[in-house]
């Protein structure tokens, strides 16, 4: 699975979990960007994530991400 594929899979889950369509995320796509984008469905964004992909994420992974492109660069270190 490649860089964009990825993405794609990201976007369609946080589509699925924000109940928005229209959602396109990019790397540089911060929780500001996105409407609905709150703490709590943070968390949510988070486990449907690590289901999607099969993987678990550290909670200081977590903290440390600022953009959709670092949540991306977790997701490629562990699905490789």
């Amino acid at each position: 699975m490649n860089r964009a594929e990825i993405l794609a899979a990201v976007t369609a889950v946080f589509r699925d979990v924000l109940d928005d369509a229209r959602i396109v995320l990019g790397e540089n796509t911060t929780a500001a960007d996105v409407a609905d984008w709150d703490s709590l469905t943070h968390i949510q964004l988070v486990v449907a994530v690590e289901k999607r992909f099969g993987i678990r994420f550290g909670s200081r992974e977590i903290q440390s991400w600022a953009t959709v492109g670092e949540m991306l660069n977790s997701i490629v270190a562990k699905v490789k």
